[in-house]
């Protein structure tokens, strides 16, 4: 409760020093500018779960102010910590409940466009390029291009932001991935839609990822490298021994 508290002040500091310093300031930030300016983009996230409203954000620039140059306030902040905790509590529930309705919504008008296809698990899936060849299974390791957006449009992520493409085992991300997948073929570019109990569900990937988001993904197939067979003795099975009585336990070895 303590770090949420702490990080609270220091977020509302940030957003009300720093949110308009890019557009006020003529002169173009320094490496140190830009470092210090990172650091309240970053803190923000975990401000964004209370969803304050204008007037909610202006009292607590207030507090902060009051807190920074010690003034007496007649208010004793530390017996709101656990009223704090609750609103947060509150707050995320809320805002869950409505990612998760408005990406139902989402979801019921994308499964009715002409060429998606919604699987029983809920995932839909559009081509829009096709591929050839054998799909990938869980075990193999593909290489993908990848964007993929909240449903207001929002980039959240990118192989581009990368710098290149996304190797990764079938069966090594969220579900919703390695179902599609299993239906591509090398060269395959689709439209990917995820309902968020097959993505990151309600705890979300904050702050990028809000929970129960929905999220829409356009997926293209490089290649994919089967996973070599496992490995079969070539020699029959030796008969079952008599069990032997089992040897005590040995300590673990030390690490090398």
């Amino acid at each position: 409760m303590k770090r949420i508290f702490a990080l609270l002040l220091l977020c509302t500091v940030t957003v009300g020093a720093f949110a308009a310093t890019p557009a006020a300031s003529k002169a173009p930030m320094t490496d140190d500018d830009k470092m210090i300016f990172a650091v309240g983009e970053i803190l923000s996230g975990s401000i964004k779960p209370f969803a304050f409203s204008e007037h909610e954000m202006d009292l607590v620039l207030q507090g902060f102010d009051a807190g920074m140059h010690g003034k007496k306030t007649g208010i004793d902040a530390d017996s709101y910590r656990a009223k704090i905790q609750a609103l947060l509590t509150d707050r995320m529930t809320k805002g869950v409940a409505a990612a998760k309705a408005a990406g139902q919504a989402y979801r019921d008008k994308a499964a009715a466009v002409k060429g998606a296809t919604k699987t029983p698990s809920g995932v839909i899936m559009t081509t829009l390029r096709p591929g050839s060849g054998p799909s990938p299974g869980a075990e193999d390791t593909v290489k993908v291009e990848y964007e993929g957006q909240l449903i207001d449009g929002t980039v959240f992520d990118s192989s581009k932001q990368h710098g290149q493409p996304l190797t990764f085992k079938v069966s090594g991300v969220v579900p919703c991935w390695t179902e599609a997948l299993q239906h591509m073929s090398a060269g395959a570019k689709i439209k990917l839609i995820c309902p968020p109990d097959l993505a990151y569900g309600d705890r979300g990937s904050p702050p990028q990822i809000p929970g129960g988001s929905t999220l829409v993904f356009d997926v293209e197939l490089l290649s994919f490298e089967k996973a070599p067979p496992v490995a079969e003795s070539q020699s029959p099975a030796a008969p079952a021994a008599e069990a032997a009585p089992a040897a005590p336990a040995q300590p673990n070895a030390p690490p090398k």
